[in-house]
């Protein structure tokens, strides 16, 4: 991934303008291992914190392509954050965080080493359709949630 400053999505013209005044999650929805973590932070996000967007839609796909990242395949969640993408087991475990107590003693994973932690990650992210496996069609929020998912 290419190292981008914060806001460097909003000076993108084909990132379509979106609104980021809360961190984003954007996910694979046809993802059933990924869907199950949407669901799963909006079960415990009780302050309403995050928004979310499926990599396949057109916003997403642009922001997988502005971050350097393959919009075919979606090996990673991206959490945007005051402006900045944040991937892998970091951005996992930000979003962990987030989430409040007992959530954020996630937090303490983040001493073992990146280096360590990343390929552990990219290891359940390249097997996820065959952990989990494949919806049919993509996530589609319940009425009750639908305002925090950007189109």
């Amino acid at each position: 991934m290419q190292s981008r400053p914060a806001y460097s999505y909003r000076n993108d013209p084909s990132v379509p303008a979106f609104a980021d005044d809360h961190p984003i999650i954007v996910f694979d929805g046809e993802c059933i291992f990924c869907s199950g973590w949407v669901n799963f932070v909006l079960r415990h996000d009780r302050q309403g914190r995050y928004r979310f967007i499926t990599a396949q839609s057109p916003l997403g796909e642009a922001l997988y392509r502005h971050y350097g990242l393959d919009s075919r395949n979606y090996e990673t969640n991206i959490l945007i954050e005051d402006g900045c993408a944040l991937l892998k087991s970091e951005g996992s475990l930000r979003m962990a965080a987030g989430l409040g107590f007992p959530w954020n003693l996630a937090n303490v994973l983040r001493i073992i080493p990146r280096a360590l932690r990343d390929p552990l990650y990219e290891l359940v992210a390249r097997n996820r359709y065959r952990i989990a496996g494949r919806r049919n069609a993509c996530f589609v929020p319940t009425p009750e949630h639908r305002s925090r998912f950007l189109a």
